[in-house]
């Protein structure tokens, strides 16, 4: 008598284990659906497609686009100035790019990096470029915090988070940290 319970039990564990892992999954593939724009280029967060655009306002209030960087490579680094994480791997992103922004790479003239900040105040973030050196001129945030449209187009669950884009916006890496961020984009130097 106990053991037709026990199937039952585990067939409806089992069922709903599925159920669980497909409602995941849909939702995951959801986040990451990609579109087609208007040149026939694949938009979306995967290897190849081509970064989905950015537009927010730099620390002076004026707007930049991720699209208007031109030529080079670009690391987009999702961070704040709250995230502990970020702050700690700040000092490998400021040596990357001082390291490569003046570099022939394969896939683009040079090296810059695009941060977006999920910060919702404005001087905690303006002080943390500040104090962590993040020379480069590409800084931007609504300062919306995880509530910026930005997160979920990017599919942000965690920070940081960063995606290393070509010269022609196409994701070419992700997820990159220390001595991984370094290495990836070292395999792109070209020695002349």
């Amino acid at each position: 008598m106990k053991l037709p319970i026990i199937l039952v039990c585990f067939a409806a564990i089992s069922f709903a284990g599925t159920f669980y892992f497909t409602k995941n999954d849909s939702t995951t593939s959801t986040q990451n659906n990609s579109e087609v724009n208007q040149t026939g280029q694949v938009v979306g967060l995967n290897l190849g497609n081509k970064a989905p655009e950015i537009s927010l306002v730099d620390p002076n209030g004026q707007t930049l686009s991720l699209s208007s960087i031109k030529g080079k490579i670009v690391l987009i680094d999702f961070w704040a100035s709250w995230c502990g994480p970020c702050r700690r791997e700040n000092p490998t992103v400021v040596k990357v790019y001082q390291t490569f922004k003046d570099k022939k790479l394969l896939g683009g003239n040079g090296f810059t990096i695009f941060s977006v900040s999920l910060d919702a105040n404005a001087d905690a973030w303006k002080k943390a470029i500040g104090m962590d050196g993040l020379e480069w001129p590409n800084h931007v945030s609504d300062l919306q915090g995880w509530n910026s449209a930005v997160v979920s187009r990017y599919g942000i669950t965690g920070i940081p988070t960063n995606f290393l884009i070509n010269d022609k916006g196409v994701i070419i890496n992700k997820n990159l940290r220390g001595d991984e961020l370094i290495g990836a984009i070292t395999k792109l130097e070209i020695n002349e």
